[in-house]
């Protein structure tokens, strides 16, 4: 068994100088690219932006330093911002909540590695992971539309004295959306503006400076903060007022913050461990998901489990910091790939190059318009939301659809534990309905199909005469459950009255499970109260096995298990004329 071992004491050996100034360049090119959505993220969920940024910083490290990939960036992501909102505005919950949640997804992600069960999770799904990433992308453009119309509304202060607040919106999707038009009639056009500013210069400065060395590595979303912010500067110089900035909702403190454990009680576990399962199971697919699109890249192969006790580590340390749930980011993780990053180092620079910036710009970072980090957020969404792998999966089989649809749905208009836990459910239905149609049972008669290949390589199979009152059944695949009523389906479809003797040829089935093993014992049990006998024909050596070791032929003569269908045919002749 492979021990679990960091991939950074790999990347060590024979390390050099030419290999670490690829690295500082691209980690700090990567710090820089972080530091916009580390504010958005934490922002977004409900909150203060050193917390994104903290958590960019310390979950960043441990991942690059424990991790089970070479180029794995790490941080705040924004599939979590739902989860995190609603845990934050939850009066039950509260930050508190949130910390033990995010230590508890932690340890689950530490047992899914140590248990080696990394592979099992990129088994989920697609339609499910397409499903809930696209329905967090609508829920997140969702949650912006009240800072890029600028909405506001009416509360009263300590005083009591009315005054203009921004506004506040439930945490439903459709609520919030019925709170946008009740309040539509405060929207602020220079508001608009600033933020359509911002969009505009994420998505083109890419494309005109693309020619230009190394300001071509900086990152749209910090152009787009820098023109919002140039922007409102501009316009409080002639006395526009109106825009919120990161200042007038919150107090940056430019310091690491001390380490302090939560409160934690057995109530708060139990309440809380259906949101860690979630948070937990969310962080493995999405950084799984990045480490092997990574992979693909750079012709590398992860370790998903020692990745996956990477990412749980730094769940449970980050909280102790204020920090918020993190994962592998994917688009990090392209930005670090692109520009020459090739070991776990460059994200370990990354991280000192946030903590660096925490300690020294972030005062600047108050005079940031919400508007601008509301059109970071849109863009986030939008590259969340994989439209036209959605648009390709409603091309595929029904089921796969309902899943897609369903998952997203219920991730939009409900929350995504919800989502995830019925769509898991769903999935399995589906995949189980799926296993039981690609097993069938056919009605063997006395003349052989020449064109059937299987029967033609088994020469016994020519001269096949089946005796009266016996029928013989074929079953094709494994099986499972729901199989053994097929058997009496299909003797009604044939009508007549019921054999004497049932011969079930088991040669084509390549395994059978203990449901499947119930099912054929209730199916003998019940042909004997029919009077019907059964005899078994081709039992491979795997499934006979596994009949045994059920105490299978307690219920059944030794002399009813036949090697292959000629033998049974002899065995049903003698029952007939018995």
């Amino acid at each position: 068994m492979q021990h679990l071992k960091p991939r950074l004491l790999d990347c060590l050996k024979g390390y050099n100088s030419e290999t670490f100034t690829k690295d500082l360049l691209a980690g700090l090119i990567v710090g820089i690219v972080a530091l916009p959505l580390a504010i958005a993220f934490g922002i977004a969920s409900g909150v203060t932006p050193e917390k994104g940024i903290v958590t960019a910083i310390v979950a960043g490290f441990i991942i690059s330093l424990l991790g089970g990939t070479k180029v794995q960036i790490g941080g705040p992501t924004g599939a979590f911002i739902v989860i995190i909102y609603g845990i934050v505005n939850n009066p039950e919950y509260g930050l508190q909540g949130l910390l033990v949640a995010t230590m508890l997804a932690g340890l689950i992600l530490i047992a899914l590695g140590v248990f080696r069960l990394g592979a099992v999770i990129k088994f989920i799904p697609y339609p499910i992971v397409i499903g809930f990433t696209a329905g967090i992308a609508v829920t997140i453009f969702t949650t912006q539309m009240g800072d890029i119309m600028g909405l506001t509304q009416e509360a009263l202060d300590k005083n009591g004295n009315i005054i203009t607040v921004p506004l506040k919106t439930p945490g439903d999707f459709i609520g919030k959306w019925i709170c946008y038009v009740q309040n539509i009639n405060t929207f602020n056009i220079w508001n608009f503006l600033v933020s359509i500013l911002s969009l505009l210069t994420i998505i083109f400065s890419p494309r005109l400076l693309r020619k230009v060395p190394v300001i071509n590595k900086i990152p749209g979303s910090l152009y787009g903060i820098l023109a919002g912010t140039a922007l409102v500067l501009v316009m409080k110089q002639y006395g526009i007022g109106g825009l919120d900035t990161i200042g007038d909702r919150f107090h940056i403190q430019s310091q690491l913050p001390d380490m302090v454990m939560p409160t934690i009680s057995w109530t708060m576990i139990q309440t809380l461990m259906p949101v860690a399962f979630t948070i937990a199971i969310l962080g493995a697919i999405e950084s799984l998901l990045s480490a092997t699109v990574a992979d693909g890249v750079i012709s590398d192969r992860h370790d998903s489990n020692m990745e996956l006790v990477a990412q749980g580590v730094a769940n449970v340390i980050t909280p102790l910091f204020g920090g918020i749930p993190a994962t592998g980011a994917i688009a990090r993780t392209m930005t670090n790939i692109n520009n020459g990053g090739r070991t776990p180092v460059a994200g370990l620079v990354h991280a000192v190059v946030l903590l660096a910036i925490l300690l020294i710009l972030m005062p600047y970072a108050e005079y940031i318009p919400m508007a601008a980090l509301a059109a970071v957020l849109v863009i986030v969404s939008y590259n969340m939301s994989g439209w036209r792998t959605v648009r390709g999966l409603l091309k595929n089989p029904k089921s796969d659809v309902t899943v897609l649809l369903v998952t997203f749905f219920l991730t939009v208009v409900f929350d995504l534990t919800i989502a995830i836990e019925i769509g898991l459910i769903l999935a399995c239905a589906l995949f189980i309905r799926r296993i039981m149609e690609t097993t069938d049972i056919s009605v063997i008669n006395d003349e052989i199909n020449p064109t059937d290949e299987a029967d033609l390589t088994e020469g016994h199979e020519e001269n096949l005469k089946i005796p009266a009152r016996c029928s013989v059944y074929e079953i094709n695949g494994p099986f499972f459950f729901g199989i053994a009523n097929k058997f009496d389906e299909l003797q009604k479809n044939l009508g007549g009255e019921k054999p004497k003797v049932r011969i079930i040829r088991m040669r084509k089935v390549p395994f059978i499970d203990s449901t499947g093993i119930h099912n054929l014992q209730n199916l003998i049990e019940m042909s004997h109260e029919d009077g019907i006998h059964i005899i078994l024909s081709g039992v491979s050596p795997k499934v006979h096995s596994q009949l045994e070791k059920a105490h299978f032929y307690d219920i059944m003569e030794a002399d009813h298990i036949c090697p292959h269908i000629d033998v049974a045919l002899e065995k049903a002749r003698e029952v007939l004329n018995a």
